[in-house]
């Protein structure tokens, strides 16, 4: 028998106090969940609206893309394509919502400027450049926010059972370890009150 649940004043405190730190835990870990899921719910709408804007964007591209290997050949499109530097920039950096490494990926953005001569080029080379350009910026904002979703999802499970843990069975341990303690206690103190009370009679009538 566990030493912590035999009916003394001691282990009634010890016991009180870790009740009162199981619902404190649980109050904290609904409200964390709750957190998580709010974040994750706004995160999950602006990844589809990030997802809506590469669509349509990738489409403009292509089809400008396509103008301009019409317009210019092919190879003379490869070989322009081949000037453009690759890009380093991008960092990943954390911010923590209750406790949850969220990712936050930096980007400088792309210049504007085009990495070669205009005379040698056509105005639909310039729209796919421009097109793609923006479905790169789409693109790290969206892996970032779905990186940070799946983040918070994972934490959201694993806050739920803990929660459900204290909830189901921690609390409920202790409450009725409390009342069990509590009745043993009083049911001592009338048996004590009454012994008390015979021998005081027994002097009484002597």
């Amino acid at each position: 028998m566990d030493p912590n649940t035999f009916p003394t004043k001691g282990n009634l405190i010890r016991s009180k106090n870790s009740l009162t730190l199981s619902r404190q835990g649980y109050e904290l870990m609904d409200k964390k969940r709750n957190i998580l899921i709010r974040e994750m719910m706004q995160m999950s709408d602006q990844a589809e609206s990030i997802q809506s804007k590469i669509d349509v964007t990738f489409r403009e591209a292509y089809a400008a893309l396509q103008e301009a290997n019409i317009d210019m050949g092919i190879s003379n499109v490869e070989k322009l394509a081949g000037s453009i530097p690759v890009d380093n920039s991008i960092q990943i950096k954390l911010r923590s919502i209750m406790g949850v490494e969220i990712p936050v990926v930096e980007s400088i953005k792309a210049s504007t400027s085009p990495t070669y001569a205009f005379y040698r080029t056509k105005e639909s080379l310039d729209k796919a450049r421009f097109a793609f350009t923006k479905v790169r910026d789409l693109t790290i904002e969206l892996s970032a926010i779905e990186s940070a979703t799946y983040r918070l999802a994972t934490n959201i499970k694993k806050t739920q059972k803990r929660a459900n843990a204290l909830q189901n069975i921690t609390i409920p341990y202790y409450q009725t370890l409390v009342k069990d303690i509590t009745n043993s206690l009083e049911e001592k103190e009338r048996e004590e009150f009454t012994r008390l009370k015979v021998i005081k009679r027994r002097k009484q009538n002597k």
